[in-house]
């Protein structure tokens, strides 16, 4: 998934009451999707359906529990909406549901590692995969942040995912790859990704980027400040460095703020 003419933006939409950002106010079928036509009116590409938090130190939630809150919401947008949804989880039964009523991408934040049926999931139904990289677990990932060679070693995280997606039958041209900002990272190290994302443009695959509100953003100024200013002005960074997608909260800010950057892109070039 990739527009040479247009940064794409994902949506974020937390079906969860323990949201950091948004403190669970879309909790509900409905009022997910009031905030999806939002999303897709202020002009998001995608939108990313989640119904289990993965911020620093949450827990699992069950996967009967996981599908009600996400596979209503994702049949209503994909019946009325004409915009693609993203199925943010880590599970194959929940991945299979979210495909069957509608979602056209897998976003799994795990990079196949906590449920390789998952590529199974996405081999069977066809969908895009997003292969994002993390170590350890949302529940500890953030208490062992060392690295050989921070750069290297996700790159080849990402690969073996890539080559066992590739051999369980994903197409090439699927596959959508996150170095996995604020997943196992200090806040220096999510800085040095920014600064080395063409490495991972250089594999051949659109390049993925969620740093929406995070804790790479709250650990730089006091904590009641607004972290939306940061966070427009690293992804601008991020995109000018060849991200392809951006996985964001405020889409409208983003949507303004990405047009002018691609049409910088587009003067350069010229």
């Amino acid at each position: 998934m990739r527009n040479p003419d247009r940064t794409l933006i994902m949506g974020i939409l937390n079906l969860t009451p323990d949201s950091f950002y948004d403190g669970g106010v879309h909790n509900t079928a409905e009022k997910g999707f009031i905030r999806a036509v939002t999303m897709y009116e202020e002009g998001a590409d995608i939108i990313d359906v989640g119904g289990e938090s993965t911020r620093p130190g949450a827990e699992q939630i069950g996967i009967d529990e996981e599908i009600d809150r996400v596979v209503p919401v994702i049949e209503r947008i994909r019946r009325e909406l004409p915009v693609p949804v993203s199925i943010d989880t880590t599970k194959s039964k929940v991945a299979v549901e979210a495909a069957k009523a509608g979602a056209t991408i897998i976003n799994d934040i795990s990079g196949l590692t906590f449920d390789p049926g998952i590529i199974k999931v996405a081999a069977e139904y066809k969908t895009e995969l997003i292969i994002n990289h993390i170590k350890g677990t949302p529940a500890d990932m953030q208490k062992n942040t060392g690295y050989n060679d921070i750069i290297k070693d996700i790159l080849d995280f990402l690969n073996i995912s890539i080559n066992n997606a590739l051999e369980s039958g994903v197409f090439k041209d699927k596959i959508i790859i996150d170095p996995g900002i604020g997943f196992g990272k200090s806040l220096e190290q999510n800085y040095i990704i920014l600064n080395n994302i063409r490495r991972f443009i250089k594999t051949g695959y659109p390049v993925l980027i969620g740093l929406s509100r995070k804790s790479l953003i709250g650990k730089l100024y006091d904590e009641n400040e607004d972290r939306l200013p940061a966070t427009i002005a690293l992804n601008a960074v991020a995109v000018y460095n060849g991200a392809d997608i951006i996985r964001v909260h405020d889409v409208k800010a983003h949507r303004l703020a990405m047009d002018s950057i691609d049409f910088l892109k587009r003067t350069v070039s010229e």
